[in-house]
């Protein structure tokens, strides 16, 4: 859903494209022989390590991902869709550092990192059972600002070695009705990582706000609201309790309202490009779980520039009619210079867009 000009719209993906298909191939032997090949490092704390374990994030076994000390879990209430890849995901504080909540926004002391791990169950009817790490992407805040890091898993799990040109590979599991399924994942390049992850051209967290870590979360020990987790174990400092900030629900939930449910899914997929301090402003469509108007929602809007992305409809939303609706016309594709999100997915999330057509549908046309 984000506009630009069809010229560079197109050359960006193309380089992009190019990028990953040419210089980026990797399949778990190459990234297997280039962590074998790396010498002994030691964690002198001069980021990026070139393998994932340097950090000494997780206790044991790498693969099953136990958090070390001042490694503390998170999980936002929606979450961003990437090709079905589950998440599991993780907050690095320095020793005896916390982050403030000042109006209603996370600022993280230097040297925290944030930790995201994309992985697959083998059968998604078992989650639990064996599963495949593909991924493992890192944010660190540094003295320069936010610097991303991509990790890709060996085939053995034992470990990640730095890739900051991406790559991708092919997955298979069986999903959830028991189909196989194949999908050629794709793992961004360090550059790649700032069309998303971009607040008014600086790198930012997305996942890591108020709005989607104020609600509850259960730690095993206990299930308790994630900002009060953090400012009871003296991680955060600012929370004056979950009814003086903004929360956000989970979209996959059905029993709640089919509003919230879509204004969720659109903010956790959309909004980070597609806000006043992202790198969509320009299209006029702020897609932000508190949007209220209309017209920036995109209802009987005319899009700025979004060329064949556009289809043969008129309108970013034409209430009523969800499948003359350009939102979902768009969601609805993996054809370049159409799809949108542009980046994050090689499959449809049928689910997403199941749940976006249904609420254009509920609109009064």
């Amino acid at each position: 859903m984000k506009n630009y000009s069809i010229g560079s719209f197109l050359s960006t993906l193309i380089i992009g494209f190019l990028l990953i298909s040419v210089a980026c191939q990797q399949d778990s032997k190459t990234v297997e022989k280039a962590i074998e090949e790396l010498p002994t490092e030691t964690a002198d704390g001069n980021f990026p390590y070139k393998r994932l374990s340097t950090y000494g994030f997780f206790e044991g076994e790498i693969n099953q991902l136990q958090p070390a000390e001042n490694v503390v879990l998170y999980k936002p209430a929606s979450s961003l869709f990437t090709d079905y890849a589950l998440k599991s995901r993780y907050v690095f504080f320095p020793k005896g550092k916390m982050a403030q909540l000042v109006n209603n926004d996370l600022e993280f002391p230097e040297g925290t990192v944030i930790i995201k791990n994309f992985y697959y169950p083998i059968d998604f009817r078992k989650p639990e059972d064996a599963r495949r790490i593909i991924e493992t992407r890192l944010l660190v805040n540094s003295s320069k600002g936010w610097e991303a890091y991509p990790y890709i898993w060996n085939e053995a799990q034992t470990d990640a070695v730095l890739k900051v040109v991406g790559g991708q590979t092919e997955v298979k599991f069986v999903d959830y009705s028991g189909k196989d399924q194949v999908i050629n994942y794709i793992i961004p390049n360090k550059n790649q990582c700032k069309t998303c992850h971009n607040k008014s051209e600086v790198m930012a967290p997305i996942g890591v706000k108020v709005k989607h870590l104020n609600n509850e979360l259960d730690y095993g020990t206990e299930k308790t609201n994630q900002l009060e987790y953090w400012t009871s174990n003296n991680k955060l400092e600012g929370f004056e309790g979950k009814e003086a900030h903004p929360s956000m629900i989970n979209y996959e939930d059905s029993s709640l309202p089919l509003n919230d449910r879509a204004m969720a899914y659109l903010d956790i997929n959309c909004a980070h490009c597609h806000s006043s301090e992202g790198p969509a402003s320009t299209s006029g469509l702020f897609l932000t779980y508190d949007q209220t108007d209309p017209m920036k929602l995109g209802v009987n809007k005319t899009p700025v520039a979004a060329g064949i992305g556009a289809g043969n409809f008129n309108f970013d939303i034409s209430p009523g009619n969800a499948d003359e609706s350009i939102m979902v016309h768009r969601m609805n594709s993996t054809q370049v210079s159409v799809a949108m999100p542009e980046l994050g997915r090689t499959t449809i999330h049928k689910e997403g867009v199941a749940l976006i057509r249904d609420w254009i549908n509920s609109m009064n046309p």
